[in-house]
């Protein structure tokens, strides 16, 4: 049964993702939803229903350049969900997905 909390989670996480993918401009952030859907059969409003996948992508495609990817997405959604951002080194998206 899939809470209320969770579905707010959920809809911040996927508008979280939508504008951090933004750092790489329109065309860029539609090249990833095109991975996802295309190498792993995942459609745009899924993908904050499986974090993993996505970060897998990410890394697959930027290395270690994903990172920084992930850390405008960690903050978007610590912004969505009015929680102050506390720069930490090496903070990753996939630790904070495994929380959610």
């Amino acid at each position: 049964m899939v809470t209320q909390r969770t579905e707010v989670l959920k809809k911040a996480l996927a508008e979280a993702i939508d504008e951090g993918l933004l750092m790489l401009g329109e065309s860029g952030r539609d090249v990833i939803y095109f991975r996802l859907k295309q190498s792993y059969a995942l459609k745009r409003e899924d993908v904050s229903s499986n974090p993993e996948i996505f970060v897998n992508c990410l890394r697959e495609i930027f290395g270690s350049g994903a990172e920084v990817i992930e850390r405008a997405v960690i903050k978007k959604l610590y912004d969505k969900l009015g929680i102050e951002f506390k720069e930490k080194k090496r903070l990753r998206f996939h630790g904070i997905s495994k929380r959610s």
